[in-house]
């Protein structure tokens, strides 16, 4: 996950007074921050380090990402006179990602760069609630209330995804992913009502771009098929949800990534050992499996113990 970095003490110390959405604008960071997993642990792609709000701030939204709290938008977006303020972003505004994606693809040779993006629910859900939310009170009432504005956020959004994608995919990453990280909110028929179609329309404006698209959500068990309908080529799992289910959901057109829960990391070797081969036999399930945690990586996590687990997918997928 792009996380895997905040486990490293080389990660804490290069990111000391430097604030997030600060380190998502310096192509050195930005470049220095994505191979230190890479360098550390010999996993086999590097994920590009950056927000999911890199590209709405870009589109002219006031907000910052508060330490231990999250993003925060100074004026939420509720209304259509909100929603103006919301623009559409040309490669230029984000011109620092062409910089830091070319630094990248030169320094990791063969290694493959995993681009990044946040999908048009989550981003929606944090421009209307204000910053991060358990309930989704706000967003769920315009979804359902003013389904007009609703579809127009989520197309605007969408095209800002889509631009933001373009923008890495034409600086040289290999692949992209697609987070929707609080899609599990929805039911399957809200999904596929509200958000499945702005969430195809990042992914099938990709179809021509010769670059394998990632789709990935948290709690989305029951939206693992619609999620492989909105055009992924690969679907990514978390750990609520084991492998070969999955497979049977998505159809047998599409791999899957996944899904080690991150707090095994703490229970031991032998356990962390005993689940991840678990994980590796369900996944043998699918046409083809990334292996990957469920879910980010917490920082807390001891990093040898992550060396330990990409050198065990290793061996035992024989790669």
């Amino acid at each position: 996950m792009r996380q895997a970095g905040r486990s490293l003490p080389e990660y804490r110390k290069i990111r000391e007074g430097v604030g997030m959405l600060e380190s998502c604008r310096r192509p050195d960071l930005v470049t220095e921050i994505t191979l230190q997993p890479v360098r550390r642990h010999n996993v086999d792609a590097a994920i590009f380090f950056s927000d999911i709000v890199v590209p709405v701030a870009a589109a002219g939204i006031d907000l910052d990402i508060v330490a231990g709290t999250g993003p925060v938008v100074a004026e939420p977006v509720r209304t259509e006179a909100d929603l103006a303020r919301l623009r559409p972003i040309v490669p230029a505004d984000v011109d620092f990602v062409t910089e830091a994606v070319r630094l990248l693809v030169a320094e990791l040779g063969d290694t493959p760069l995993i681009g990044f993006a946040g999908a048009p629910f989550t981003l929606a859900s944090y421009l209307i609630e204000g910053g991060p939310s358990r309930t989704y009170l706000k967003t769920k009432a315009m979804m359902y209330g003013a389904p007009e504005l609703w579809n127009a956020l989520l197309a605007r959004l969408a095209e800002i995804t889509l631009t933001f994608l373009r923008v890495q995919i034409d600086a040289g990453v290999s692949a992209v992913q697609l987070f929707d990280s609080w899609a599990g909110a929805l039911s399957e028929a809200d999904y596929r009502r509200f958000v499945m179609p702005h969430s195809a329309a990042v992914l099938s404006g990709l179809i021509d771009a010769g670059v394998p698209r990632i789709h990935f959500g948290v709690g989305t068990g029951v939206l693992l098929e619609a999620m492989g309908e909105a055009g992924a080529d690969v679907v990514g799992v978390d750990w609520r949800t084991p492998l070969d289910q999955a497979t049977r959901r998505i159809g047998p057109d599409r791999a899957v990534q996944g899904n080690l829960d991150p707090a095994i990391l703490f229970a031991g070797w032998d356990v962390v050992e005993r689940e991840t081969r678990r994980i590796l036999e369900q996944g043998r399930a699918a046409p083809g499996h990334v292996f990957n945690l469920g879910h980010g990586v917490m920082p807390e996590t001891d990093p040898d113990i992550l060396t330990r687990l990409v050198a065990l997918v290793h061996e035992v997928s024989g790669s």
